[in-house]
């Protein structure tokens, strides 16, 4: 039905995919079904351990310090995506939806959220170091770089902001 389109945002329907990917792929069931089934030594195995980089988790044998940098990097991650995918203006100048410009935007988005949220949850981490805090935002660029095609789709064909 034209309703559900009608009031579609860009911002918002790649905002509810990152959440989805971060749920599903971060989740500890996840990455212990892709660590127990599949190597880093395939491409398919790569991109499938690749998907559980925001990895969330409840308990660990990890330092609390350890288990809450995961979680923020994970929350980090979404709420980023959502920030980047409201500031980034490209979509928003564009004439028609749909248009490449929104989805290099949503896709765009998501590798500075996924470096960001590397960044700045490596200083959370026990023993940070500006290597690890480097290493981290490099990790998550790479994570957005092969995954936020995902979220570029997503954003196609939404509203860039208010409607006269």
């Amino acid at each position: 039905m034209a309703l559900t389109n009608r009031y579609k945002t860009a911002t918002g329907s790649g905002t509810i995919a990152a959440l989805v990917l971060v749920l599903v792929f971060g989740s500890p069931w996840y990455r212990d079904w892709v660590t127990s089934n599949y190597s880093d030594k395939t491409a398919g195995g790569w991109f499938l351990r690749l998907l559980a980089y925001p990895a969330w988790r409840f308990d660990s044998s990890d330092s609390l310090r350890d288990v809450l940098a995961d979680d923020l990097r994970a929350i980090l991650v979404v709420v980023l995506t959502a920030l980047f995918l409201y500031l980034l203006p490209g979509s928003q100048l564009a004439r028609a939806r749909g248009t490449l410009s929104q989805f290099f935007a949503g896709w765009g988005a998501y590798i500075f959220a996924g470096a960001f949220a590397g960044l700045i949850t490596a200083l959370v981490h026990s023993n940070p170091s500006l290597l690890s805090a480097f290493n981290a935002a490099g990790q998550g660029a790479a994570y957005g770089l092969f995954v936020g095609w995902i979220i570029g789709i997503a954003t196609l064909g939404g509203w860039r902001g208010t409607r006269s």
